[in-house]
């Protein structure tokens, strides 16, 4: 292409992709974060939440490769160690999905005990409120919008360490990183954080400024406004 065509893409990973491939020149590729998030709507609530059972958040769709075998499998594990966890799983079924979680496998766990299932959660500004951690246990992603929600209601984050992901979480300073498909590091993530209050306190509010800084929808339509200046100038 000439001069005047643009490649807008969310995770670095990509770019990299792109730019060894040589499909595209690469000064016409541009990385902008996802489409942002709503930080004013996706607030930290006032006081954090402690209450009897420690609650622990998968917001996805009931793929697979979301890593809702590997969150089962943790509960599986912090279950026998009789912790005060509930593990909660928020999202539909998506039948005409290969990857797709049969229903008959989520009816299973919630008979065994494991997981609490919401279904479709049309409000996730009311549900991160009563939530204590979030992760996502995903194979890969593009820049998953939910956990960057999450951040900005300044829950502390527990997901891999694959593309998209690590773009939102830096282990240690905003969230933690487990490798993917590994069931016992995403207990062992959780285990932390369910007996250290401080630490959820500490990642919690990073993950909130991290949104402020980088993933807040001003800030990324500026940087798309910017890109689309670039091009008509």
């Amino acid at each position: 292409g000439g001069g005047g065509a643009r490649l807008i893409l969310q995770n670095p990973d990509d770019v990299m992709l792109f730019q060894e491939a040589r499909l595209v020149a690469p000064h016409s590729i541009k990385l902008i974060p996802g489409s942002g998030v709503d930080s004013a709507r996706f607030m930290p609530t006032s006081t954090m939440r402690r209450g009897a059972r420690f609650r622990v958040l998968l917001a996805a769709r009931l793929l697979w490769d979301k890593g809702i075998r590997e969150f089962v499998s943790a509960a599986r594990i912090l279950n026998s160690k009789k912790f005060n966890i509930d593990f909660l799983l928020a999202g539909e079924p998506d039948p005409g999905n290969p990857a797709a979680v049969p229903e008959s496998d989520i009816n299973a766990w919630i008979a065994e005990g494991l997981i609490q299932w919401l279904g479709h959660v049309e409000d996730m500004v009311e549900l991160f409120g009563t939530v204590d951690v979030v992760v996502l246990p995903s194979y890969r992603e593009g820049l998953p919008k939910g956990l960057i929600e999450a951040g900005s209601s300044g829950l502390p984050l527990v997901t891999t360490d694959v593309p998209g992901c690590r773009e939102v979480v830096t282990d240690e300073v905003d969230g933690l990183l487990v490798p993917p498909r590994d069931s016992q590091a995403l207990a062992f993530a959780i285990e932390r954080l369910f007996s250290d209050p401080s630490l959820c306190e500490r990642l919690g509010c990073a993950a909130r400024a991290k949104v402020l800084k980088e993933f807040d929808e001003k800030i990324v339509i500026g940087r798309t406004v910017d890109v689309y200046k670039e091009l008509l100038d």
